[in-house]
């Protein structure tokens, strides 16, 4: 039985290797889509054709997202906390996930491979400056975690029930869930995720999933990659 805080065989490592993104199951295919697309007309399609893909353009173009819905991906997801935040924004996913009220093992914390400064026109944004001397800023986050998980563990140690103790841990805990969409809502993330933006360290994940379904929908990146984009 695999631990699930160990990533995926098909997985891509993100945040300097600190977090990870896997893929653990996907129904479906894109000749699904036409399929699904085409199924008033009573029509079913083993295999894509030129015809098909131009259906498939057509269906992204034009924002008809129900027959892509009939493709569905299981995502395997280790991240910090803030991001896990943000990431369950989208309720149009299946969530589940390691719940510290029946496990303390395997705890580990983020600490950002560089820091950022607060943008000074927007609350919610950040901007990168190669000129900040963070290291001994990092050196006080990886203290603070170190003490916060002491802690942690000394509640243990005195019988407090880890529903309770683990109220001391920080935003910057990692954390293992599981989530699950279709095809129509993940572009929908993706469009949102890998956006200048977007968080770096959640876009760092939307880019991740690009390299892992794209494989699989790949007239769906091509789509995308004459818009302009990165898949």
């Amino acid at each position: 039985m695999q631990h699930l805080n160990v990533p995926p065989t098909q997985h891509v490592k993100v945040l300097d290797g600190q977090g990870w993104i896997g893929l653990i199951d996907h129904l479906g295919t894109e000749t699904t889509i036409v399929n699904a697309a085409r199924v008033s007309f009573g029509r079913l399609k083993e295999t894509m054709d030129d015809r098909d893909v131009v259906l498939l353009e057509y269906l992204l173009e034009n924002r008809h997202t129900s027959p892509l819905e009939h493709m569905v991906f299981t995502f395997s997801i280790h991240c910090p906390l803030f991001v896990r935040g943000q990431w369950h924004r989208h309720r149009t996913w299946s969530y589940n996930e390691i719940s510290r009220r029946y496990t303390e093992v395997d705890l580990d914390f983020y600490v950002p491979p560089t820091l950022r400064r607060q943008a000074d026109n927007n609350r919610q944004a950040s901007v990168a400056d190669e000129c900040f001397a963070d290291k001994s800023l990092r050196k006080l986050i990886e203290q603070h975690n170190g003490d916060s998980l002491k802690l942690y563990e000394t509640l243990l140690e005195k019988g407090v029930c880890r529903e309770q103790a683990r109220g001391v841990l920080p935003q910057n805990m990692m954390v293992t869930f599981w989530g699950t969409t279709n095809l129509g809502n993940l572009l929908h993330f993706l469009e949102l995720r890998d956006s200048e933006h977007a968080q770096w360290e959640i876009r760092e994940y939307a880019v991740a999933i690009k390299q892992l379904v794209a494989p699989l929908i790949p007239n769906v990146a091509k789509y995308y990659e004459k818009k302009g984009q990165i898949w």
